[in-house]
């Protein structure tokens, strides 16, 4: 996605949900844009374009939004993808970080090899907050033995300064909302 009238386009699907899920919290509601056939093919192509430019093998994405587009992204930039899931749901063994959210704390896991050593690949998820899912992510992508090509959002909130934690890495984000 090269112009900015197609993120302007991309941001009239997203839908804020006030006091959710807590008070005080406003929840950005990406499911409006999955359900726009064009506007979901517009944002799987803006992304699967940040992969193929970053040289990506394989795409990861969090649990459960993140696999909307994380599929979807990998087929069409011709990479893997992997799961990045809950603890307890993957069969084999696997690398576990736990990590900060805006409000609260969780953890992810992926398969101990889930990618073949010196992978190169893109983190993926639909939004980008504080950052803790997504250095979360990278962390796990580093400890299975593969290298962060890069990290792509749908939706980013610029006000909450997740890019910092991501240390520098090739970050592209669809959409960025700034402060509201």
């Amino acid at each position: 996605m090269t112009e900015s009238t197609s993120a302007s386009e991309l941001a009239r699907h997203i839908r804020d949900i006030s006091d959710f899920p807590q008070p005080g919290i406003v929840f950005k509601d990406v499911t409006p844009l999955f359900a726009d056939a064009d506007a979901l093919r517009t944002a799987v192509a803006a992304v699967a374009d940040h992969a193929r430019r970053a040289g990506a093998d394989h795409v990861v994405s969090a649990e459960a939004r993140g696999f909307v587009l994380g599929g979807a992204v990998a087929t069409a930039a011709a990479c893997g993808f992997v799961l990045a899931r809950k603890p307890g749901k993957l069969p084999r063994e696997t690398v576990t970080v736990e990590y900060e959210l805006e409000y609260g704390t969780d953890s992810l896991e992926v398969h101990a090899d889930a990618f073949p050593a010196g992978a190169k690949v893109l983190v993926h998820d639909d939004l980008l907050a504080t950052g803790g899912t997504a250095r979360a992510l990278c962390d796990l992508v580093e400890r299975a033995g593969a290298e962060v090509a890069a990290c792509s959002f749908l939706v980013e909130l610029s006000f909450l300064g997740g890019r910092e934690l991501l240390g520098g890495r090739d970050v592209e984000s669809l959409i960025a909302y700034g402060a509201e």
